[in-house]
């Protein structure tokens, strides 16, 4: 199958860096399309990797409760088949980790508990591995202890210079401990590595949250509008509301007033306002970034949706 094809436009003396770009791209475009190729093939003898192919392609589908159940249970059956495999103990504690993050659970305590137990076997088996480094410090950071988690995500990096994850939420976590600028580049780096992830959505939401607070408006809106085509349907809420303040900000009223428009139905019944998105939806589950960063957050994000028309209450 074809399933990739781009241009370089490169000197000939710097082979070796195109060689390491085409090396990457590859890397991260074919990763999410072999899962699902490998995953959808029907065997009668399902083995542990199978499983683990399937639990893979169920995360992928999107952030849902039906799709982390299907995946857990892949990933549960895998780890049946054989027991000590440091792949399944991982990636079950990543998916467990992901839903409490993605708040697509009612057992976010327990979870992040058999998360935390199941890495914990992974590391005394494989210390040096990067995936295992990497979800440590997701543990850490829902847990909140970013502080913590950043040599996590950096021990990873080290052990695998193209863990985009890795990158994407060390910069996250140093958003979220007060250093806002260093996000941005360790972002960029992750797109650039895996430029067609599943979640690239993610890592647009966030560097359009930055530029947001930096009031680079006109720059925000280009990284939101990004984000609403990438990011799974599940989140375009946050999004829609992003974009709304930051048209509103600019005095692009009628704008501001579409994407409010398009944001309303996306929530429950009594959930439609500043003071709910503000303590039920910002940095939810993770305790958030210190009061010098929700302040930029009250200066901007949060007035531009009161320009927007959002109800306070």
């Amino acid at each position: 199958m074809h399933l990739w094809a781009e241009r370089f436009d490169r000197d000939a003396d710097d082979f070796f860096a195109l060689q390491d770009e085409i090396t990457r791209w590859l890397a991260g475009t074919l990763n999410a399309n072999l899962i699902k190729a490998e995953a959808s093939h029907s065997t009668d003898n399902p083995d542990a990797l199978d499983y683990i192919l399937r639990g893979r392609a169920a995360e992928n589908d999107g952030w849902t409760r039906a799709n982390y159940v299907r995946a857990i249970d892949f990933f549960e059956r895998a780890l049946a088949l054989d027991p000590r495999s440091v792949e399944a103990r991982t990636l079950l504690a990543n998916l467990l980790v992901n839903r409490v993050l993605r708040q697509q659970t009612d057992t976010a305590g327990a979870d992040t508990a058999r998360a935390d137990e199941l890495i914990g076997q992974a590391l005394a088996a494989s210390p040096q591995n990067a995936s295992v480094h990497y979800v440590r410090g997701q543990i850490l950071r829902i847990q909140g202890r970013c502080p913590e988690a950043i040599p996590e995500f950096e021990r990873a990096i080290a052990a695998d210079r193209n863990f985009a994850a890795a990158y994407g939420n060390l910069g996250w976590c140093k958003f979220l401990t007060g250093s806002v600028d260093d996000m941005i580049p360790l972002a960029e780096q992750a797109i650039r590595l895996s430029p067609r992830d599943p979640f690239v959505g993610t890592l647009y939401g966030r560097i359009g949250h930055v530029r947001l607070l930096q009031s680079r408006t006109g720059e925000a809106i280009a990284w939101f509008k990004k984000a609403l085509i990438a990011r799974p349907i599940d989140r375009l809420k946050i999004i829609h509301l992003f974009l709304a303040s930051a048209y509103a900000l600019q005095g692009e009223t009628e704008l501001a007033a579409s994407e409010l428009a398009q944001a309303r139905p996306l929530f429950k019944p009594d959930t439609f306002s500043i003071t709910w998105v503000r303590t039920q939806m910002m940095y939810r589950p993770e305790p958030g970034p210190p009061p010098a960063i929700r302040a930029l957050d009250d200066r901007t994000y949060f007035a531009g949706l009161r320009k927007a028309g959002m109800p306070e209450q």
